[in-house]
């Protein structure tokens, strides 16, 4: 009898992946939302709440992350019972639960982001999406569920899944050559102040937010050590960290939030 059920742990992983995916390519990539875009209040829509906002929730993927591959781990002795087709197609029904439930929850019932919040009818593009990242691997993960018997291994399946986990964050943190950083400072930390350590730690300042304390940097000669004893809170060396950090494109009229580009 296995202490953790192989479905719970793959699906939990899926989970996590969906969570990934989201975080990456809508936060960072295409930088069509923020996690609090449409929460209503001036406190709420500076950089500084919205950006931390992105980062708590990009820790709580990282923790559901380290959850399901503890529970993969306490599942082994009941993979090769189960086989690998139960454990991808659970991954799978994860990944689906997460899309649906993101939209559901977060967007419909809480209301604080939606897809995209730059458009006339976010309703379209939410449908949108779960019709292209909800619904396929839902169906899938269906089906491989009811197709049981001889296939991939169990732990070999266990094993590829743990690999995609542990492989997107580096994957999301690769540095790219002459890629702009983020640095984020404390919250009593001004901006020349910001600028200054940026300058003094050996980075080059392109931007600085208004708002202090964030800072849009070449760190490619900076020392990250002296930036945290300068106040940073976060010192991003990556291509999508700067995206991450970046503005959401403006709302439309009447969108909660109106945003401006750093």
């Amino acid at each position: 009898m296995p202490r953790t059920s192989p479905f719970l742990a793959a699906c939990l992983a899926g989970f996590a992946l969906g969570g990934f995916f989201d975080g990456i390519l809508l936060h960072q990539v295409l930088q069509w939302h923020h996690f609090l875009s449409l929460v209503p209040g001036e406190a709420w829509q500076t950089q500084r709440a919205q950006i931390l906002a992105d980062g708590l929730f990009h820790i709580a993927t990282y923790l559901l992350t380290l959850l399901s591959l503890w529970l993969l781990w306490r599942a082994r002795t009941g993979l090769a019972a189960v086989g690998g087709r139960l454990i991808v197609g659970a991954a799978l029904l994860g990944f689906a639960i997460w899309q649906f439930s993101d939209v559901v929850l977060f967007h419909w019932i809480v209301g604080i982001h939606r897809i995209r919040v730059d458009v006339p009818n976010p309703l379209l593009w939410d449908l949108g999406w779960l019709v292209v990242t909800g619904v396929p691997p839902l169906l899938l993960g269906a089906w491989l569920f009811r197709r049981r018997g001889p296939g991939m291994r169990g732990p070999a399946a266990a094993f590829g899944l743990s690999l995609l986990l542990l492989a997107a964050a580096p994957v999301a943190a690769m540095p790219a050559p002459g890629s702009l950083s983020a640095v984020m400072f404390r919250s009593e930390i001004g901006p020349v102040e910001a600028a200054v350590a940026v300058l003094q730690a050996g980075g080059r300042v392109v931007s600085v937010s208004v708002e202090g304390g964030i800072v849009v940097a070449d760190l490619t000669e900076a020392n990250s050590f002296a930036l945290y004893r300068a106040g940073a809170l976060l010192v991003g060396r990556s291509a999508l960290t700067a995206g991450c950090l970046a503005w959401s494109r403006p709302a439309p009229s009447g969108a909660a939030g109106p945003r401006s580009p750093i």
